[in-house]
């Protein structure tokens, strides 16, 4: 009986270890997409000024 015991606690941490597995890549995936988002974003904004920047100098009378 011992060793069912024993079996059946070192299957449930196991799993627990394969759980912990999972959601470390899960959240590995989400930071990549939410890098590669926030970067696509950045540029826009980025351009966004520029063009501002650009459109503010060539009204500004010298």
């Amino acid at each position: 009986m011992k060793t069912v015991s024993s079996f059946i606690k070192s299957f449930v941490r196991e799993e627990e270890a394969n759980a912990v597995t999972e959601y470390a890549i899960m959240l590995g995936l989400i930071v990549l997409a939410a890098v590669g988002a926030i970067g696509g974003v950045g540029s826009g904004v980025s351009g966004t000024f520029a063009g501002l920047d650009e459109g503010v100098q060539a009204s500004a009378p010298l």
